[in-house]
C-alpha cells in the first residue's frame, strides 16, 4: 500500500536557462528572450527555453531554426553541461539534508521518501516541509524548484508539474495532493501527460477513444486489458487512478554514461568526424572511470541535416574503461553508420552502457587481439596516468594524439 508514503518531486524551475545564465551574467543574464541548446549559429535542437521564450511557442526538442523563427528577437546559447552537472550536484547535497533518501532522476529532476519523518519535522504539513525544502536551495543554489507531493512517484512528478511557474499565474512553486484526493487530481490530465505514455502508445489508445484520463476510468479493468493485453491494460488501470507502488531508489546506479556534440555548421568529412568522435570517447570514457565503472556497450548517434537520427551498438565480450578502447569500437561503429547513409551530420554521439563496477571486468588477455580494440593492460595505465595528469592541471590538460592513433 502506498497511502502511508510522502514522497516529493523537486523539479529545477528552467533549469538549463537559469544555469547558461549564472555561467554568462553578462550574456545569457541579462536575456529575457533565451533559448539553450544547438549552437550559437542556430543550429541543432532545442534543451530548454526561458519562460518568456516559450510563450511564442518554444520547446525542447524543437529544431532550433523553428524556434528562432518563432521567437526571432531570442540570445542563442550552448548548454553549459558542466556547470548543469556541478548545479545539479549542489541541489542533491542540500535536499540530503532533509532526508537520505534522495533518487536523482535526471540532471534537474530529484525525488525525495519522507515517509517516516513525522516526528523529525514536529508533524508538520508535507507542503510545509516542502516549502522549507524549497526555500533552503534558493538560498544555497540560487535555483528555483518546484514541488510536488503525494502517496506516489507517479502523482508528486504529476503535481511538480502543477506547481510549475506559469506567466500570467502566480505559484507558491508547492503543490501536495493528499492521500485519497489522487484519483481526482488525475482526472485533469490527458494520457499524454503520463509518464511512458508516448507518440506509440498514443495511438493505440486513440484507437479505442482514449485520450484522457476521464475517457480511461470510464472503463472496467478487463476492458482495458482485452484491448491493450494483460500487462498493458492493468498497468494503465492503476496509473489513471495514481497507483503506482515504485520506490524512491537513492543508490540507483547510473545506466549510462554518455557525450555527445552539436555541431555549429553540419560536418560531411569522415576524418573531421573522427576527429570530433576522439574527443567524445575520451571524454565519455573519463567519465566512466570518474565513476569507478567499466562498461560493455559502446553506442554511437549520428543525427542527419535532415534530422533523422541513427544509432549502432556493440556489446563487447569483457567490459572496458581506457579512452584506447572506447574509441576504438566507437570509430568502427561511426564506419558502419557512414557506408549505410553518407550525408552531413549535425550531432554525433558516444554512449556506454551495460555499466559495472571497476574491477569486476574478468580476463582480458584472450580478446586483447580482436578487433574493435579490446582494451589491454597497457591502456588501462595509459588512462589512469592521463587522469592524474587532468587531475593536477585541468581536463584539457593531456589527451591522446589524433583520430587515427590506436
Amino acid at each position: 500500500m502506498t497511502t502511508g508514503r510522502r514522497i516529493l518531486l523537486a523539479d529545477a524551475d528552467a533549469f538549463y536557462v537559469a544555469v547558461a545564465r549564472l555561467v554568462d551574467p553578462d550574456g545569457a543574464g541579462k536575456a529575457r528572450l533565451l533559448i539553450v541548446g544547438g549552437a550559437p549559429d542556430r543550429r541543432g535542437v532545442v534543451t530548454s527555453a526561458s519562460y518568456e521564450a516559450r510563450a511564442y511557442g518554444v520547446q525542447s526538442a524543437m529544431p532550433m531554426a523553428r524556434a528562432v523563427r518563432l521567437c526571432p528577437g531570442a540570445t542563442v546559447v550552448p548548454v553549459p553541461w558542466e556547470a548543469c552537472a556541478d548545479k545539479g550536484r549542489e541541489i542533491a547535497a542540500v535536499l540530503r539534508r532533509f532526508t537520505p533518501a534522495v533518487e536523482q532522476a535526471s540532471s534537474d529532476e530529484f525525488y525525495l521518501d519522507l515517509s517516516g519523518t513525522e516526528r523529525l519535522y514536529h508533524d508538520e504539513p508535507l507542503a510545509a516541509t516542502a516549502r522549507r525544502i524549497r526555500d533552503t536551495v534558493l538560498a544555497e543554489t540560487t535555483l528555483s524548484l518546484s514541488i510536488g507531493g503525494a502517496t506516489s512517484k507517479l502523482v508528486a512528478k504529476l503535481a511538480a508539474g502543477v506547481a510549475k511557474p506559469r506567466p500570467g499565474s502566480p505559484s507558491g512553486g508547492v503543490h501536495v495532493v493528499p492521500p485519497g484526493a489522487e484519483a481526482e487530481f488525475m482526472l485533469r490530465f490527458a494520457l499524454a501527460d503520463l509518464p511512458f505514455v508516448g507518440p506509440k502508445f498514443q495511438e493505440r489508445l486513440a484507437r479505442f477513444g482514449l485520450r484522457s484520463v476521464r475517457d480511461v476510468v470510464r472503463h472496467e479493468r478487463e476492458t482495458l486489458v482485452r484491448w491493450l493485453g494483460e500487462r498493458e491494460g492493468e498497468w494503465l488501470y492503476q496509473r489513471v487512478r495514481g497507483h503506482d507502488a515504485a520506490p524512491v531508489e537513492p543508490d540507483r546506479e547510473a545506466k549510462s554514461v554518455s557525450r555527445d556534440e552539436t555541431f555549429p555548421t553540419d560536418v560531411d568529412d569522415d576524418d573531421a568526424l573522427a576527429a570530433k568522435l576522439l574527443v567524445l570517447a575520451d571524454r565519455a570514457s573519463a567519465d566512466l572511470r570518474d565513476g569507478g565503472l567499466v562498461a560493455r556497450t559502446v553506442s554511437v548517434k549520428l543525427r542527419d541535416a535532415d534530422f533523422i537520427t541513427r544509432q549502432a551498438s556493440r556489446t563487447l565480450p569483457d567490459p572496458v574503461r581506457s579512452d584506447r578502447a572506447v574509441y576504438a569500437v566507437a570509430r568502427q561503429l561511426l564506419a558502419r553508420l557512414r557506408r549505410a547513409r553518407r550525408v552531413p551530420a549535425r550531432l554525433l554521439g558516444v554512449a556506454l552502457s551495460q555499466l559495472g563496477a571497476e574491477g569486476a571486468e574478468g580476463q582480458l588477455s584472450l580478446l586483447e587481439r580482436e578487433a574493435g580494440g579490446i582494451e589491454t593492460e597497457r591502456d588501462r595505465t595509459i588512462s589512469r596516468v592521463i587522469d592524474e595528469v587532468r587531475g593536477k592541471f585541468g581536463p584539457d590538460a593531456l589527451g591522446r594524439g589524433g583520430a587515427q592513433g590506436r
